[in-house]
């Protein structure tokens, strides 16, 4: 696979968990079914939508470019922290998670691994290929 289609396959994966977080947050903040089981948990009401729109902002942030790596560390820290939640309360299907996690960090990795490739001449490696 050359340089070109693998780094618009890695923009491609970075846009649609970007798109996908905020699609599920927005339903985790907005659908009744979502609030009725969260009522079930026994964390106070208010911590629904302040999740959902924390997830939102850090989904948007992870979207764009200058803000991208604030972005993917915050959305880590969310994954991380809502998974404990999940296993706390005896929910232990946490996979989907793991698997935005992944995609979260692929993307950091590819966009900081091709901003930081230079040969020796200055000219970046993925515009030599």
């Amino acid at each position: 696979m050359n340089a070109q289609v693998r780094s618009r396959a890695v923009l491609g994966l970075q846009w649609i968990v970007g798109l996908v977080l905020i699609v599920e947050s927005l339903r985790f903040a907005f659908e009744p079914s979502a609030a009725r089981h969260f009522a079930r948990t026994g964390m106070p009401l208010w911590m629904r939508p302040a999740l959902a729109w924390t997830e939102i902002t850090a989904a948007i942030l992870f979207l764009v470019p200058f803000t991208m790596r604030l972005g993917g560390y915050l959305l880590l820290v969310i994954f991380f922290l809502a998974g404990l939640l999940h296993i706390l309360h005896g929910e232990f299907d946490v996979g989907l998670l793991l698997v935005y996690a992944m995609a979260v960090l692929v993307s950091m990795a590819y966009r900081n691994g091709a901003k930081s490739e230079t040969a020796h001449d200055g000219q970046r490696a993925t515009e030599r290929i």
